[in-house]
């Protein structure tokens, strides 16, 4: 297990919020994760903006739209993360689309990981199969994990292989349906975390998809080592003028209820 997924285990109850590299703004980005980590988060995902994410819903596509009319430069991305480095004492993870990856270079891409000691990504157009022959080695060299991703559809067998592949945590989707949505979970999607909850993993694991409450946020944390929050933060920071009240306010609300 990698650090960032020793980090899970020992901390449990993770709050981790996903936020879009350049939104709303260009050159926000190392002010919200700053802003992120004061207020109390445990784990931050910047998303590497992508014309067609297909795994994210309206309002993460909308923010990345934006920010690439904002003028994002994944390089530039990876300089802003360099100068805060200093102040960081929560793990990052970038999360961002294979097509990106390899147009940037994916050597190059693990190099500036391995520069900044990010050693988890989520690629979620990469297939285990491919990773597991064609980048596997590669990644091991920079020391860099992939995440992959589980849903109520994924059969035992693959669920063993992902395990067995993965470093730091598994992304338990919560559904099949793109990220954001429901604020309660259903009966079925409560059974689903309970028989991964009871497949005792090897790796931690984090519920993301439709969870937006401090009511999901904790059911999350009863079947899972903790959760992650996309949509409904950027959504509040389509509100929001001021950055660090609005990041305190929101953490307060999904911690505190």
């Amino acid at each position: 297990m990698n650090k960032t997924g020793k980090y899970i285990v020992e901390r449990k109850d993770i709050l981790s919020i996903y936020l879009t590299a350049d939104y709303p703004e260009k050159g926000c980005t190392s002010e919200l994760i700053l802003a992120l980590q004061n207020s109390g988060v445990d784990l931050i995902e910047v998303g590497i903006p992508f014309s067609d994410p297909l795994a994210d819903g309206p309002v993460i596509q909308k923010s990345s739209e934006q920010a690439l009319k904002n003028g994002f430069v994944l390089e530039e991305l990876f300089q802003d993360l360099e100068k805060i480095q200093p102040e960081l004492k929560i793990p990052l993870v970038l999360m961002g689309y294979f097509n990106t990856v390899l147009a940037f270079g994916v050597e190059k891409l693990l190099m500036n990981c391995e520069n900044l000691t990010i050693d988890t990504v989520i690629l979620p157009d990469l297939p285990p199969e491919i990773f597991e022959t064609d980048y596997k080695t590669l990644f091991e060299k920079y020391g860099v994990s992939p995440v992959f991703l589980i849903t109520p559809q994924t059969s035992k067998p693959r669920i063993k292989f992902i395990d067995s592949l993965s470093n730091a945590f598994v992304y338990e989707v919560s559904n099949n349906k793109t990220t954001g949505g429901a604020n309660d979970f259903s009966t079925a999607q409560l059974a689903y975390f309970q028989r991964i909850k009871s497949a005792k993993l090897d790796v931690p694991t984090l519920i993301g998809f439709g969870i937006s409450s401090h009511k999901s946020y904790r059911q999350a944390c009863e079947h899972a080592d903790g959760a992650i929050i996309g949509s409904a933060f950027i959504k509040t920071l389509e509100k929001g003028s001021n950055i660090g009240e609005t990041v305190s306010k929101f953490v307060r609300k999904i911690k505190r209820g």
